[in-house]
């Protein structure tokens, strides 16, 4: 028998009632405590997790795609805490000694007549305390404000001019943030204004993972300016106005009816209002009294200058640096134009953002953005394995796997020497801009002249983000050369190319769009691939870079199509498949659209004429002796009608092609000799203007969009001012 059983029979009946139902009581009560402490434990347990699987210190300028609203990822690495924020404890103490609050006297009655306000200035103590406290304990911080108010009065004013509201709210600002739109408060405001996320975007700022227009003054000006107008058109006094963007506009609603006044200065001698929100109308117009007249007060001020910018569209996904290289500027300097960044390059979600650079640059960047190129590389510094440190904490100190440091140092085994030097991989990203007259294909799509480029095909599950890991490159530079709008929306084979770039600290070599294609050969590489129906690993292949077809003493080139094979390939070019091969250092038969195969050396160009595939334009391009194309049937199309097309028999298209009967089918490619119209093309630079779209350039030069795309090798029809593109237009000669 347990002792709880000998316990109970030992104890009268009404006790035994008694005890089980506090026992009742007792678990009821703890119930919900145990669950809510549950549910905290799990949740906890589930952020940690969530940064641990995010956030990644190594790649700098990458974040994953999903952010919570969280203070850490809301505020950025160089924003500060509101200067007049830091003395607020100090101020509070001091104000609780200055007794009951009163309303005082208006300023015209005391203060000089030669200033106006077209803000209610009154005089009592607690604005004298701050005229005193900006006057001399905090002196150096409001000269501070006074010097950068400069920048922004002009553009604040003209503001609340244009809605009727007085010009002395501008120094609402300066109580605020000390006009720093870096400045991030305690309570997550941001900005100039300081506005808090719910009310920024209650008043049309954009607030998202790429952008918040809480710190660009010009959105953010007008947004408060908005908002001011509601709490005075509520309120109708500018104390309640100004109390109520400190406290929220119900505070003061329920302030109002506790007291039933709207007399500011009644409802402070009370206790509901916090003396946070007290303070904020006598600071306000100790503000305003100092700066109208801060010679008066000992100021010696140099203004900073007014703010003033052009805005220059841009693509997506273009990265600060570039810009600031294409209109010769250090970065730090172009982010005080574009503090709404919350990343170091334009929001994805946009086809072009407009971006704000100093008044004069407009132009440069116009004419220098599609010369930059994005350079990304590898360098390797040393590490000194100590005593007791592992490959595995190594890797963790680097953020890099095993294999990757295994392979930079050839070793087969994780076993370390204290003392063993070890070759640590690292990646670099550069922006270069291209000489005059060369074009960065796409924009900022780096393409190293004698680099490859990755090729991965996308498996299930797998994420950018995680693809910015495996082959640490910045999340933006990976959807800039995939021109991917939404990071989130990649599918299962799907392919993603990946420029790179091997050898430390070596500059790509950018081919210019006139230049010839120096040959570069294709090395195929498998890494970890596991076999079908195992877990999959990466996989990828390096592949020569795409580039358009171009002629040099070297030797000829073919680009890739879709559809083409090694074997097709070698039969346009009379070629033996092995030959061609063994002309390009091909150790198998795969190609991709979009690589660059030799068809021809120098010696063999000069010997045969040079066939090319113009299916896609039906333009042609002509060379000494006969022009030799290959036409891609369509539709509807007969041997007759092609040979009167093109004014030759259908006997000779049978017998260049080698066909039996007269039977074609849609998709076949004919090899067709016509006779030389006696025109060349030459290659010939378009900037495109202002309302410019691909079908109207095309129009306008008697050429087909096709062929734009081609010769720029572009993706779609996108096209932006200040693009060069290149054109190949018939000339006589």
């Amino acid at each position: 028998m347990s002792i709880t059983k000998l316990f109970l029979m030992k104890i009268p009946a009404p006790h035994k009632i008694l005890i089980i139902f506090s026992c009742i009581a007792i678990l009821s009560a703890c119930a919900p405590v145990t669950e809510h402490l549950s549910r905290e434990h799990s949740s906890r347990r589930t952020v940690s997790i969530e940064k641990s699987r995010d956030f990644d210190p190594v790649l700098s300028g990458t974040y994953p795609p999903e952010e919570n609203s969280t203070e850490q990822e809301e505020r950025l690495q160089d924003d500060v805490e509101p200067e007049p924020e830091r003395t607020k404890d100090q101020e509070l103490q001091e104000l609780k000694l200055l007794g009951e609050w009163e309303k005082g006297v208006p300023a015209v009655e005391v203060m000089d007549e030669e200033v106006t306000y077209d803000f209610p200035v009154t005089i009592n103590r607690h604005v004298q305390y701050y005229l005193d406290f900006f006057t001399g304990k905090n002196r150096d911080n409001f000269g501070t404000w006074l010097s950068r108010s400069g920048r922004y009065l002009p553009m604040i004013h003209e503001q609340l001019r244009e809605a009727g509201l007085p010009e002395d709210l501008a120094y609402l600002a300066m109580i605020e943030s000390g006009f720093n739109e870096r400045a991030y408060s305690r309570a997550r405001a941001v900005g100039v204004w300081q506005f808090i996320k719910g009310t920024g975007k209650n008043y049309g700022l954009k607030i998202d993972t790429y952008v918040d227009e809480r710190r660009d003054p010009v959105k953010s000006t007008k947004a408060a300016v908005s908002y001011l107008k509601d709490l005075y058109d509520e309120f109708g006094s500018w104390y309640l106005a100004v109390a109520a963007y400190n406290a929220g506009e119900g505070k003061i609603r329920r302030a109002i009816k506790k007291y039933n006044t709207t007399d500011f200065w009644e409802i402070a001698q009370g206790k509901y209002l916090k003396l946070e929100t007290k303070r904020y109308v006598p600071k306000l117009i100790a503000a305003i009294i100092i700066a109208k007249e801060p010679d008066k007060y000992g100021f010696d001020i140099t203004y900073e200058e007014p703010l003033a910018f052009e805005t220059v569209d841009v693509p997506r996904w273009t990265a600060l640096k570039a810009v600031a290289l294409a209109c010769d500027l250090e970065p730090s300097e172009l982010k005080r134009y574009n503090n709404e960044l919350r990343k170091e390059f334009t929001p994805p979600d946009r086809g072009a953002y407009s971006f704000k650079v100093p008044m004069g640059k407009k132009e440069q960047v116009e004419k220098n953005l599609p010369r930059i190129q994005a350079v990304v590389s590898t360098g390797f510094k040393t590490h000194t394995v100590e005593n007791g440190e592992t490959l595995d904490g190594i890797c963790r100190k680097y953020g890099l796997t095993k294999t990757i440091v295994l392979k930079s140092n050839d070793l087969r085994s994780s076993g370390l020497k204290t003392g063993q030097r070890l070759r640590i991989p690292y990646q670099t990203i550069k922006y270069e801009m291209l000489p005059e007259g060369r074009v960065a294909k796409g924009y900022l799509k780096a393409e190293a002249g004698e680099g490859n480029f990755v090729l991965h095909k996308i498996l299930p599950g797998e994420t950018v983000y995680e693809l910015s890991r495996r082959y640490n490159i910045p999340i933006h530079l990976i959807a800039a050369w995939n021109d991917l709008s939404d990071i989130r929306r990649i599918r299962a084979g799907q392919k993603l190319v990946f420029y790179v770039q091997n050898g430390e600290d070596r500059a790509a070599d950018f081919g210019a769009v006139t230049d010839s294609v120096k040959q570069i050969n294709p090395v195929s590489i498998k890494e970890a691939a596991g076999e079908e129906g195992k877990s999959p690993k990466n996989r990828f292949e390096l592949a020569a870079l795409r580039k358009d077809l171009h002629n040099d003493d070297s030797g000829r080139y073919y680009i890739v199509k879709k559809g083409d094979s090694l074997w097709d390939i070698a039969r346009q070019f009379e070629l033996d498949s092995k030959e061609l091969k063994q002309l390009n250092g091909l150790v198998s038969n795969v190609i991709y659209p979009g690589d660059q195969i030799l068809v021809a050396t120098a010696q063999r160009a000069k010997n045969k004429p040079v066939k090319i595939d113009l299916a896609e334009t039906q333009h042609l391009e002509t060379f000494s002796g006969k022009a030799e194309f290959y036409y891609q049937v369509r539709s509807g199309d007969s041997l007759w009608n092609i040979a009167r097309k093109y004014k030759v028999s259908p006997d000779e298209i049978k017998t260049w092609n080698n066909l039996r009967n007269n039977l074609i089918h849609p998709g076949n490619k004919l090899l067709l000799k016509v006779a030389d119209t006696g025109k060349s093309r030459t290659d010939t630079f378009y900037q495109v203007r202002s309302g410019d779209s691909l079908w109207t350039i095309a129009r306008r030069h008697n050429i087909s969009p096709e062929a734009i795309k081609r010769w720029n090798n572009l993706k779609d029809n996108t096209i932006f001012p200040g693009n060069r593109l290149v054109l190949k237009l018939a000339s006589d000669g």
